[in-house]
Parts: C-alpha cells; structure tokens; sequence
C-alpha cells in the first residue's frame, strides 16, 4: 500500500526546513535553554612586593630592611618627595627614632589592609604610637596610597616625615652599641646580630640562676630567723622564691634592662614579648601550685572529720580549676598575638556537648557522686542498704560507691544509682529498737499476769543501757494459743554487736521475771475432742488449744462420757 502525496510532500517540507536551521544558527530562536554566559572572573588585585599591605606589615619591612643596611629599599617605605641619598638619610634617621622612642607594641597594629580605622574621616591614616619630642608628643602615622597599577600601599606619612629630622637631632647614639665589641654587634646569624643571640641563649639562663642565688640567700637569712625564734635548730631553710615567683622576678628584670638598655624596635619587641610570656607563664604556675596548696589544706581539715569521698571532688575541682587557669593563660597570650580565639572558642564549645553527650552516664555517676559526698548522704564505714544489697561502705568514688557485703563480696554501685535510690544507714541509728512480744500460758491468772508486767517494767526502767522514757509494756490481746504482752523498749548501744549483748542480758531478765511470777512461756498446742452424735458414733474433734496438749478437767469429762 502506497503512501499519500500529501503526507511525501509535508516531510519533505519538514526536512528542508530542519536542515536549513542547521545551516543558519543565527536564526535560532532566541528563548532556547542554554547554559547562561559564565561572567568572566575579575583581575586580582596586584600584590606589592614589599609586603606594604597593611601597617603592621609596613612597619615590620621597613625596619627590617633598615637593619639590614638597605637604605634605598626602606626609602621605599617613605611618603616623600625626596629622592636618592636624601631619601636614603631620612630613612635612616626615621630609623634610629622607631628605634629608640616608639614604643614596643608592634602586636597591636592593624594586620588588615583596611588598617584598624580609627578615624571614619580619615579611613586611609593609622597611627602606629605616639613618641615623646621636645615639642610635645608626636603620632607616627601610616598613609595608605594609591599607587595606580601597583595598587594601595601604606607608607610613612609626609606630615611624620617632616617633623622626624628635629627628633633625630635630639637623640644620642644607643648606648648599647657603644659598650659591646664590633664583632658582636655587627656579625650577623639569620639576620639577627649576635649579641641577640648570646642574650638569648647565654644572658637569659644566667639571670634566671641569678635569681635561685638569691633564693638561697634570702633562705639562709630567714631560716636562721626562724631557727633563733622558734629555738630549734634542726628547722630547715625554707624556699623565700619558688620557681614561679623566680619567672616573674625574671620577667620584671628584663623589663627594667629594656628600659635602661637602648635596643632597637625588634629587639625591645622581642624581648618584650619574651618577659610577657615568661610572666604569663610564671602567673599560670603559681595559680596551679597555690590550688595545689588549697587541696592539701582542706584535705587535712576534712580528715580531722571524718569525710570521706571529699579528696575525690577536691581533686577533680582542682583539675578543673587548673584547665580555666591555662585555658586563659593561653587565651591571652593568643589575644596578645592578635589571634581572634572566637574560632577555638566555638570549636570547644561544639566538642564540649559532643564530650557530654558520649559520656552522658559518666557525667551522671559523678554528678550523683558529688552530690553524695557533699550531702554527706554516706560515709565509708557505714552499715548501708541499698534496694537488695546489705554491707558495709568501703569507698566513695566520683562514678561509684563500693560497698562490702556480708558474704565478704565487694559490690561496686554506680553513683546516680545510689543518688536516686533510698538509702537505709543503719550505722547512723542512735538508737536500737528492743521489741519482743511474749507469749504466756492460757493457765496464767491475772495476778500473775499483773506480777509479770510489773517485774518487767522494773527490769527495763532500772537498766543503764535501756531509754526510761521508750519503755512501754502492755497486755494487748488473747492470741491463738497465748495470752501476748507487747514489749516496746529503746536501748542505747554503740554498735549492732553492742546492742546484742545488752539484748541478751534483758531477754534472760524477762525470764527470770516469768519464772517469778510463778507462769510459763506458751507455744502452739492441739486438743483432741471426742463426741458421739445420733447414731451413737464417735466422730474426732481437733482443736488448737491456747495452753498445751493436756486437756482440761472438763474436757477430760466430756471426752470420757463420750
């Protein structure tokens, strides 16, 4: 079957028209879904070789480079018009002032290249210190130029530079120079002269057995005080300067040398930031030793009463208290550097709740454990039941209470247990409860019965060991087999075994006392009954009598006629 004409000519249409797009693209439509044009990526912005990206790094270059002799590269640093060796002498004498008046806080200018703004009016100025002239104080200011394709700079500005050479001439050559050898102060290791280095390495021990020396000394001169007041001459020398007192003694030295001691910027920046460093650290180690002082001096109060589980919180308090004191010390120090510590603050904070909650129940056992030791809910030694468990408490830890039971096993109770449990101490009793209830024979009579309640509060009220006021004794009812006499009584004692021993001496007394009275005790009993009935058949009867097996008179009649 042939196709239409119709449909050969609509595909050839069709096909000429596709293939006359393909050809043409610029008569593509125009909402078609192609990818949208990626924006090209801008330019960076060029970076000065210098490193005069920010004032901090201005500052830090230019006297770098100055202390290394290169006086054309730190003109470079200059906002001047001068040029060549004039810009080179500037440079040279804006030297020697940073050197011996700015102050030594390079630490604290701006590392950002925006600068630390103090000023909105004037956002491209930063003031790096302030140094004393004899005209008054002068601001040393950083100026952020634009330098076209070479991008912002910042440089020493002209205002600072105009004044320097009148703060120049007042200044005298730096005393330190003139006292060391040529060849310490000009041979150089790294880039560092070599006199720094022997300060470092040979000049910085030497202060710190300086200062063990005067130890000694100040040992000697109080331990022959102590000894001539205390008239005992075997007292020891005591330590006037521990190891921490020793550190910040050698940190205030250095910072005395450094204001006595004309050094340059870097150097003063330096060591500086050295005797800082040793006093944070000697600061840390004297809070920690003056916690470890605090623990002996509670622990040997609480072992004068009797507590225990208090050297377990002590130390963990101590522990806890020694982290806060490094965790600021090294706080600080980071902020000192100009590190922002909000990072590792939220770093430890996200850590800190993935800790507690792996640890959940062991933060529980020592919370219930705290909260144990500090209510003084128990004690080692106490006579304790816990639920099913009865024993002794040998130890309260921070996660659990050991207890020794009477089958000599020991049992190890989780804390949070024992906090949520109810806790029965039956060492903590001042008292113990006397409570026997006595059975007569139903051949008692009432007098006897009245001599035995007699006899027996007189027994009870005349004991040393038995609460006169507790003594209660009372005929309460006609029982099963016995006539019952409720004996309710307290008895002082200083232990369980104590309290056995005054226990048996009342209970041989109790009988004692019936026996007087003329009675016997009760115990259960049977009566036989035989009956006959219509038929003349005997039918056996059984009944619990309340006195013994032997049957009464009547009974005996009544069981004979039968």
């Amino acid at each position: 079957m042939g196709v239409p004409k119709n449909c050969v000519k609509s595909l050839r249409k069709a096909a000429a028209l596709a293939f006359f797009l393909l050809v043409c693209p610029t008569l593509w439509p125009q909402a078609s879904t192609g990818k949208p044009a990626v924006p090209e990526a801008q330019p960076e912005a060029p970076k000065d070789t210098l490193g005069r990206i920010s004032p901090k790094a201005a500052v830090v270059g230019f006297m770098t480079v100055a202390h290394k002799g290169n006086s054309q590269i730190a003109a470079l640093y200059l906002n001047t018009p001068l040029r060549g060796e004039d810009a080179e002498e500037l440079a040279r004498q804006l030297t020697v002032v940073l050197d011996q008046r700015l102050p030594a806080r390079l630490n604290l200018l701006s590392d950002q290249p925006e600068g630390s703004i103090p000023d909105p009016l004037r956002p491209d100025e930063d003031i790096i210190g302030t140094i004393p002239t004899a005209n008054g104080d002068l601001d040393i200011v950083m100026e952020r130029i634009d330098r076209g394709k070479a991008g912002k700079v910042w440089l020493f500005s002209r205002k600072t530079l105009t004044s320097i050479p009148d703060v120049y001439r007042e200044l005298s050559t730096p005393g330190v120079e003139r006292f060391l050898p040529e060849f310490l102060v000009k041979t150089r290791v790294a880039s560092v002269q070599l006199f720094e280095w022997l300060t470092l390495f040979v000049g910085l021990p030497a202060l710190y057995l300086l200062t063990g020396l005067l130890d000694r000394l100040l040992g000697l001169g109080v331990g022959a005080l102590r000894r001539r007041v205390r008239r005992d001459a075997k007292l020891k020398n005591p330590r006037v300067l521990p190891q921490p007192l020793r550190l910040l003694l050698l940190a205030i030295i250095i910072r005395w040398l450094l204001s006595r001691i004309g050094l340059p910027l870097l150097a003063r920046q330096f060591w500086s930031t050295t005797a800082l460093i040793i006093a944070m650290g000697g600061c840390v180690w004297l809070l920690i030793m003056l916690n470890g002082w605090w623990e002996n001096y509670l622990l040997a109060r609480r072992r004068n009463r009797n507590l225990s589980g208090s050297a377990s919180v002590l130390r963990l308090l101590r522990r806890m208290l020694d982290g806060l004191v490094f965790f600021a010390g090294l706080m600080f120090t980071l902020y000192h550097f100009g590190i922002n510590p909000t990072a590792a603050l939220a770093g430890l904070g996200v850590g800190g709740i993935a800790v507690a909650l792996a640890a959940q129940k062991t933060l529980e056992n020592v919370i219930g454990g705290i909260s144990l030791i500090a209510d003084q809910a128990v004690r080692a030694g106490d006579a304790l039941k816990v639920g099913e468990i009865s024993g002794t408490v040998e130890d309260v830890g921070l996660r659990s209470t050991r207890i020794r039971t009477l089958d000599r096993t020991l049992i190890s109770v989780p804390n949070s247990q024992v906090a949520s449990m109810s806790l029965e101490t039956l060492s903590a009793r001042d008292k113990f409860w006397f409570h026997p209830l006595l059975g007569l024979r139903y051949e008692t009579t009432p007098a006897q019965l009245r001599s035995v309640i007699s006899g027996l509060r007189k027994l009870l009220n005349e004991h040393g060991n038995v609460d006169s006021d507790s003594v209660r004794i009372r005929f309460v009812r006609l029982g099963g087999f016995s006539l019952d006499v409720d004996i309710f009584a307290y008895v002082f004692g200083a232990d369980w075994n104590h309290f056995l021993a005054v226990q048996e001496e009342l209970l041989f007394g109790i009988m004692d006392v019936v026996q007087q009275a003329g009675t016997e005790f009760a115990f259960p009993s049977q009566t036989m009954y035989l009956a006959a009935d219509s038929t003349n058949k005997l039918t056996l009867l059984a009944s619990v009598h309340a006195a013994d097996a032997t049957p009464s008179t009547g009974e005996a009649a009544v069981a004979k006629s039968a």
